[in-house]
């Protein structure tokens, strides 16, 4: 069975740092791309960044350039999104997907895990 399953959010400081994993079952990343994604109830679903098949990043959201930083593991079975300078503002449902593509333009949410709550609070 083909999975994807998402860990390591949870609560923090403003000013502090997540990383969170991205794991898939069932199958290898050798050829597939991964996108992260975060959904905030009532908000429209935001792509945040992508590691390709090759372990490249692309990055999606200006909100998070320069905080955000996205790796894929060599075992190519994880994908790592870290998360550094937390914002009030980046509190939301994480969840990494992919379309079954290698590459990262255009990439759908198409399969996806369920999800890691990120709250950044005071």
């Amino acid at each position: 069975q083909f999975q994807l399953v998402e860990s390591g959010g949870g609560s923090v400081h403003p000013g502090g740092s997540l990383k969170l994993s991205c794991k898939a079952s069932g199958f290898t990343l050798d050829y597939y791309a991964i996108g992260w994604f975060r959904q905030v109830p009532g908000k429209e679903r935001e792509k945040i960044l992508c590691i390709n098949s090759y372990g490249g990043m692309t990055e999606w959201s200006d909100s998070v350039k320069g905080r955000f930083t996205g790796s894929k593991d060599d075992d190519k079975t994880t994908v790592w999104l870290q998360m550094n300078n937390l914002k009030p503002e980046d509190t939301a449902l994480y969840y990494c997907a992919t379309d079954w593509g290698s590459s990262c333009p255009g990439l759908k949410d198409d399969y996806r895990g369920q999800g890691t709550q990120v709250t950044v609070s005071s």
